[in-house]
């Protein structure tokens, strides 16, 4: 890992000089390379600078960053080291480095929110960090990644594009905008089935009497749609089940015909909002267990299944 890079390191690493201790180091190591660069914004957005980083990917160099914000040199840019978190993001996700080059995904995750009145909706329990972990893994991946997300308190993934939505009914449009033709599917949101069959316009008042009735619609079956639609090249579906979690996740994976099920069991120990999980990734007729570990390296696994389908 070298974290910053200079200008003037990546223009050392691509044309292979060793004049010091630390390009000597990157010449000799046999071990993967993640390049933090850091600069100022007109010498990162320099041809000469993005034809190193460029020949640098070729070889199988993870470049991660730069953000954009304030630099020390007083000017606001593209240039500033990434974030700490994305670093160890990618240090977890380093074996997954080009495994989609050239591939298109499309995620869906976090809860969708269904309004009952302008204050009061129906939810389910939702972090939305299995789907963030995942885009971020598919974008290190070198996948072009949409990442459409229900209302969560992460921050968005870095170089992934972001669409934010709040009911299943949005989330559904925007997937089927967003599904091209041999697009990798994953449907990771935790979507609500249902929808109240009418909207309040105004705050239901709590009253002594008999608590109101509720009526429900079904809502769009986006995974089901998805799959119907015979436009993606794998389409991965998400079951969080509380019981027969094997079972009902298989029967999910059939019924909807999705490449690969993932199943995963709620409970308070493996809380959706844990940074660990354990998942069993099924097919018709295999399954395969992922042990319980932290979700950014759980992501990267399933990726990397995921890389091996898309390349059959």
């Amino acid at each position: 890992l070298i974290a910053p890079a200079s200008a003037n390191c990546l223009a050392k690493f691509a044309q292979g000089l060793a004049d010091d201790l630390l390009t000597t180091l990157y010449l000799v190591t046999e071990t993967p390379v993640i390049i933090c660069p850091a600069m100022n914004k007109s010498m990162w957005h320099h041809p000469a600078t993005q034809d190193n980083c460029t020949l640098l990917q070729q070889r199988g160099v993870m470049i991660v960053g730069p953000d954009s914000g304030s630099q020390a040199c007083g000017e606001f840019g593209l240039g500033r080291l990434t974030e700490t978190h994305i670093i160890i993001d990618a240090l977890r996700l380093v074996s997954v480095c080009g495994q989609l080059k050239g591939q298109n995904v499309l995620i869906t995750a976090g809860p969708t929110r269904e309004a009952l009145d302008p204050v009061r909706y129906l939810s389910n329990n939702s972090s939305g960090k299995m789907g963030y972990a995942l885009a971020q893994a598919a974008y290190f991946a070198g996948a072009d990644v949409t990442l459409i997300s229900g209302p969560t308190a992460l921050p968005i993934p870095f170089g992934v594009k972001h669409c934010s939505v709040i009911s299943a009914k949005e989330m559904h449009q925007q997937v089927m905008a967003h599904l091209h033709q041999g697009a990798i599917f994953i449907g990771c949101a935790a979507v609500a089935d249902y929808a109240p069959l009418s909207v309040n316009t105004q705050k239901i008042k709590k009253s002594n009497q008999d608590a109101p009735s509720l009526q429900l619609t079904l809502n769009s079956d986006i995974l089901a749609d998805v799959a119907k639609a015979n436009k993606a090249s794998l389409v991965i579906g998400f079951a969080a089940e509380t019981n027969d979690v094997l079972t009902n996740a298989r029967k999910k994976l059939l019924a909807k015909n999705l490449a690969r099920g993932i199943a995963n069991q709620v409970s308070e120990a493996l809380g959706d909002n844990n940074e660990g999980s354990e998942v069993t990734v099924m097919a018709a007729e295999t399954q395969m267990p992922l042990p319980l570990m932290n979700k950014v390296r759980l992501a990267g696994q399933i990726i990397t299944i995921l890389a091996k389908m898309a390349t059959k």
